[in-house]
């Protein structure tokens, strides 16, 4: 597996899968979620009330991960994910690993072989970005999985910085 960075824009990415921060409601939020739900179109978001509807109806848990369309991306599918929140009286980092895993899961099941990440978890679920960093590696290098290429895509020089010190 190939792993590489990138600064910029998640929505931009040509990819098979592009990873999305989603919240359990499935439903558009902010931050990644948002802009996913903007570009992608409304397409995405009847795919995800129909989840709801069938097999999510309390929502998605917390580092599980499920696959839609990509309606108008230059990708074929997302992959939704809720990282956990950061806590400094839990350890949770697992659950945010899991997120990493169960999408390079779910995008093997599709037959994906590019997958563009987001840094799940750390915009207002607060995780600092050092340690996502150090996570978000750690469980991709671990996981058992077909596909080849791996882009992490890190809005700002800040979230840059902290993957390529981990990479």
């Amino acid at each position: 597996m190939e792993i590489t960075l990138v600064q910029g824009d998640i929505t931009e990415q040509r990819v098979d899968a592009i990873v999305n921060a989603a919240n359990s409601s499935l439903m558009g939020g902010g931050g990644v979620d948002g802009a996913i739900h903007r570009r992608g179109g409304p397409e995405i978001l009847e795919e995800c009330r129909k989840l709801r509807a069938a097999r999510y109806g309390k929502g998605l848990p917390a580092g599980q991960a499920v696959a839609t369309t990509a309606g108008r991306l230059p990708a074929r599918w997302v992959i939704h994910t809720v990282g956990p929140v950061h806590s400094t009286s839990e350890d949770r980092s697992e659950l945010l690993a899991s997120c990493y895993v169960a999408s390079l899961r779910v995008a093997e099941e599709l037959g994906a072989g590019s997958v563009a990440f987001p840094a799940i978890s750390t915009g207002i679920y607060g995780w600092p970005m050092d340690d996502a960093a150090r996570i978000a590696l750690d469980a991709v290098r671990r996981a058992d999985t077909s596909v080849e290429d791996v882009r992490f895509v890190l809005f700002d020089r800040t979230a840059y910085t902290a993957f390529e010190s981990r990479l």
